[in-house]
């Protein structure tokens, strides 16, 4: 594999152009939308693009209000949990992205959101902050912990949120419960004004690696391992299996396989290199069993 030049940038050095940069890199990130309400019942809508999911038991999403850059104040969800731990999730996909976008305006603190971004409210089943309707998942959290992490604007403050109750749209289960991948139509934040969708045309599967161990990259034939027409993705896939299968005949019925062997039957390095591109091939249509069958012939 051949590598591209690096560039390095660091941190104290080169300030805003590392914060604008990192953000490019680390994504895409998806949305916490989060709804809140301070002690006095006033709700506040706001997006924020640190958050992730972090724990299975008990379920914690993680998402962090940066404090304000000019002024280092708090933000007001942060400011609403801390009065009322609590607050609910509410996933963002395309159909509400746009509305999304707007909520995160900074409209003084008695301007409802969800009348500037035009969301509906409807309440939750255990906590005082109310859910977007529009949203396709809604989890109502219990606020954990507030971890800041230094003082000053642009710090980050880790917000612990305990999932307590999810609410789905129904349209996106199927009889059994499952999720329906695609039809989530989900959204994640990018760098700079960009975003990325998750549609069934840019969705791929990724085995999960074997409980039992694989044999991993190392353990790879060397002209397999060290070939300049295998990508990493591919040799990855080839080193998942428990031990290297033995050669079959049926791979000797493949019409392809024959011609090449015909072709370049006096030409062992030319013959070796398009076996590894029908390896290829086969590899990205997901036929490893069949990838590996060719990769052995020769």
């Amino acid at each position: 594999m051949q590598f591209n030049e690096i560039k390095t940038f660091d941190q104290k050095t080169h300030g805003s152009l590392f914060d604008n940069l990192i953000k490019f890199a680390i994504a895409p990130r998806p949305i916490c939308f989060a709804s809140t309400i301070d002690k006095n019942g006033k709700v506040n809508l706001s997006p924020f693009s640190y958050f992730n999911f972090m724990s299975h038991n008990p379920p914690i999403c993680v998402f962090s209000p940066l404090t304000r850059m000019r002024d280092g104040k708090d933000k007001h969800t942060l400011e609403n949990i801390r009065e009322v731990p609590e607050v609910v999730i509410n996933i963002v996909n395309y159909n509400m992205v746009q509305q999304q976008s707007l909520a995160s305006t900074e409209y003084a603190k008695e301007i409802d959101e969800f009348d500037k971004s035009g969301f509906t409210a409807i309440p939750s089943q255990h906590i005082k902050p109310p859910r977007v309707a529009e949203s396709p998942v809604q989890l109502e959290c219990r606020v954990k912990e507030i971890i800041t992490i230094q003082e000053g604007g642009g710090t980050g403050n880790l917000v612990l949120a305990e999932v307590i109750c999810m609410h789905i749209q129904g349209n996106l289960l199927n009889e059994h419960d499952q999720m329906d991948q695609a039809a989530l139509d989900l959204v994640a934040r990018l760098g700079g004004d960009w975003y990325c969708r998750v549609t069934k045309d840019n969705l791929f599967e990724v085995p999960k690696p074997l409980r039992k161990l694989g044999i991993g990259v190392d353990q790879l034939p060397e002209a397999v391992r060290n070939s300049s027409i295998l990508t990493g993705n591919q040799l990855g896939l080839l080193a998942n299996i428990e031990a290297i299968p033995e050669l079959g005949t049926e791979i000797k019925e493949d019409e392809h396989v024959n011609s090449l062997l015909s072709m370049w039957q006096n030409d062992e390095t030319q013959l070796n290199n398009e076996l590894q591109r029908y390896a290829a091939k086969l590899l990205d249509e997901n036929e490893v069993e069949k990838a590996w069958q060719v990769l052995l012939i020769n």
